[in-house]
């Protein structure tokens, strides 16, 4: 190959990869208002909550942060509204054991904290972070009908099963053993702060008696 030659294959080719980096630029920049919802100003409010208490200085929110407490980049996916706003307000009145101390965060702001949590996770990160590891309570035997129950509900996503799921709620791994009536567990199920006093776990009472039946007949096999 002759030097002008060389020249032009260089001096062209570099033109080429210029071009395609522009067009893929402009093409990137039209696409990115799509991947994340409307900004309401109450999820503008929320977002200011988060730098008030510089919630980044712990958790983690689309890949920036700390990495001393969870991520959040789609918490409110997987964690129930009342739960969230009540631990928010006092963590260890809800996990005793909680590391997240108790900031002094109002209602309105925890409430307007949330709405932006619920921004963030309907932001496109093309399925990041992964979803976690969840305790599906199995056995060796084909799943009861309760236990598919748990499973299709999402239980694991706030309580652990012989050390798998999430933390947020009781580890139910001998629950039946702690508490071994069917009924009070219906009954906790329909209206959870009736038995257990300022719980923030959500009711479950639109679910039909049959499934409220099956889901209590399971959780008190669990000993």
């Amino acid at each position: 190959m002759s030097t002008n030659a060389a020249k032009n294959l260089f001096i062209y080719g570099s033109l080429l990869c210029f071009i395609v980096l522009v067009v893929l630029t402009i093409d990137t920049m039209g696409k990115l208002d799509q991947r994340a919802p409307e900004i309401t100003e109450k999820v503008d409010a929320g977002k200011k909550v988060w730098h008030k208490y510089d919630c980044i200085g712990c958790h983690t929110i689309l890949g920036n942060g700390s990495y001393f407490a969870p991520d959040m980049t789609k918490t409110t996916e997987r964690k129930p509204k009342t739960y969230l706003i009540k631990f928010l307000i006092d963590p260890r009145s809800i996990k005793p054991d909680s590391a997240m101390p108790k900031l002094g965060i109002t209602e309105k702001e925890a409430d307007d904290l949330i709405e932006f949590l619920v921004w963030i996770s309907k932001v496109d990160t093309n399925g990041w972070p992964p979803k976690p590891i969840l305790a599906v309570a199995a056995t060796s035997r084909a799943a009861s009908p309760g236990q598919m129950i748990f499973q299709k509900y999402d239980c694991s996503a706030c309580h652990q099963i012989q050390g798998l799921g999430g933390a947020a709620g009781p580890e139910l791994t001998h629950a039946g053993s702690k508490q071994p009536d069917a009924e009070w567990h219906v009954r906790h199920l329909k209206d959870p702060a009736s038995t257990v006093k300022n719980s923030a776990m959500p009711d479950f009472a639109h679910l039909s008696n049959e499934e409220l039946n099956a889901l209590a007949e399971y959780l008190v096999t669990l000993k």
